[in-house]
């Protein structure tokens, strides 16, 4: 491997870590489409996790926040991490807020979408319920919701 083709792969790799966190598979996925050896990739992926710069747990720290703030629940960021390349185990400290948390995130979205008002049909429960489903939320959370509403 030369030198400067390292320096280079790093630098592009630093790059994209100062705009945003990153998993390790997102960033190795978009150095190799800016047409760099995969032995280089890797290779400078493994330094940067070594270095602290590239941290699984950073990205899905803030990823979680960041799509909880935009409303979607748990089994939605759950699925989004895991297609990230996040291991499970490292999300799930972050995904484990409290239930009334979550209840709370879910109810915010329904009151957001539907306006607080009560489902009038059986078919409108069902739009409603899928709506949150869509979102992430566990069946229990949209249970709650729905009920509530009552």
């Amino acid at each position: 491997m030369d030198r400067d083709d390292l320096v280079d792969v790093r630098a592009a790799g630093l790059r994209l870590l100062a705009r945003r966190e990153h998993s390790a598979r997102e960033l190795t996925q978009k150095l190799l489409a800016r047409a760099y050896e995969p032995a280089q990739v890797e290779a400078v992926v493994a330094q940067l996790r070594a270095e602290g710069l590239l941290s699984e747990q950073r990205f899905a720290e803030e990823f979680i926040r960041a799509r909880r703030n935009r409303g979607y629940g748990p089994m939605r960021i759950r699925a989004e991490l895991s297609e990230r390349g996040v291991d499970p185990a490292v999300a799930d400290p972050y995904l484990h807020a409290s239930e009334e948390d979550w209840q709370a995130q879910a109810l915010a979205q329904y009151k957001k979408r539907f306006g607080g008002r009560r489902p009038a049909s059986l078919a409108e429960r069902g739009k409603h319920y899928r709506f949150l489903s869509s979102r992430g939320f566990t069946a229990e959370q949209i249970r709650r919701v729905l009920d509530s509403q009552a």
